[in-house]
């Protein structure tokens, strides 16, 4: 492999890990405050639609942010209406988020533009531009040596959403591990009971968590319409929800960890799309098979490296307060 290839890769894995990075930030909040959340993928798929639509129809992407970010947060509330106030099932309550998402997608899609459930292409201000730092040169990938190359070709050239991304996780550290709100957040994923006999809302705190797994949630669906890709397109997020809970799980539910998982399944995934029909000789790898290398290595990841993973001890338990 040579160095411009091997930028390539570097490159796509930054976009390819960014959804998966907020999704998985978002599920953090949400599993720390005792919320379970499988309709991650759900709240995605909605907001990359309404992100999508609503650029389209306004030719403005950040009318198509807010758009995005609103929808996910209207599927969090049912989510958090379900799990919280009504103490259902957080596991079947996320599930029902996913396949309402799915077949409102469609249903919406198909009604509004007549091409099968995606939007038009997005052109120009309806889409994210890259971002090009200061210095970065425009030459070939492996013109610029390691360094100037990584600087030039894999650290700048991306969209906003990818740096906010980024700064997202030391923010989330400092957040739950260095302020009132993030310690209270993570004491009512272990012990409510304790939390309320403070004087603490757990409802509240649960609703905030909900509340901001909608933000990241909508942040990664308008990312994926508008700056990984030109437009909707049906079941655009193929399971990214369910690797994001994946990343989360193999990061322990920290942060930090959560970026580097989300960066390992982007490379995964970067490398699969770089590779496509490989000739070993007396043996051609399909297309097919790459493909679905990434989801079978989160497969092996999980079942046999991340070792024993401990969550939240109230999570997804409702809580009753006590009279």
């Amino acid at each position: 492999m040579d160095l411009a290839s091997f930028l390539q890769i570097l490159d796509s894995t930054i976009r390819l890990a960014t959804p998966l990075l907020f999704a998985c930030l978002a599920g953090l909040f949400s599993e720390r405050a005792g919320v379970f959340d499988i309709g991650l993928e759900g709240k995605m798929l909605v907001a990359a639609f309404a992100a999508a639509a609503a650029s389209y129809a306004t030719g403005s992407v950040w009318v198509g942010v807010l758009a995005g970010i609103g929808a996910s947060c209207l599927f969090a509330a049912i989510h958090g209406l379900a799990s919280i106030t009504f103490r259902g099932n957080q596991l079947i309550s996320g599930v029902a988020v996913n396949f309402l998402a799915s077949g409102l997608t469609v249903v919406l899609g198909t009604s509004w533009f007549k091409l099968g459930g995606q939007t038009p292409a997005l052109v120009d201000g309806m889409r994210f531009a890259d971002i090009t730092f200061p210095f970065a040169t425009t030459a070939g990938q492996g013109d610029a040596g390691l360094v100037g190359g990584i600087y030039s070709h894999v650290l700048s050239g991306h969209s906003i959403l990818v740096y906010v991304a980024l700064a997202c996780v030391p923010l989330t550290w400092w957040v739950l591990y260095r302020t009132r709100f993030g310690l209270r957040l993570r004491a009512v994923g272990e012990n409510p009971a304790a939390v309320d006999t403070a004087g603490v809302s757990v409802t509240g705190l649960r609703y905030a968590a909900v509340g901001i797994t909608g933000v990241l949630c909508g942040l990664a669906g308008a990312y994926m319409s508008m700056g990984l890709s030109a437009g909707f397109l049906r079941e655009m997020t193929a399971g990214r929800g369910y690797i994001a809970l994946a990343a989360l799980i193999f990061a322990k539910w920290r942060p930090w960890y959560a970026l580097m998982a989300c960066l390992l399944f982007g490379l995964l995934d970067a490398v699969a799309i770089r590779f496509q029909n490989i000739d070993l000789g007396v043996l051609v790898i399909p297309v097919q098979f790459t493909q679905a290398l990434p989801y079978i290595l989160t497969v092996i990841i999980l079942a046999g490296f991340v070792g024993k993973a401990i969550p939240p001890r109230a999570g997804g338990e409702a809580y009753v307060k006590e009279r």
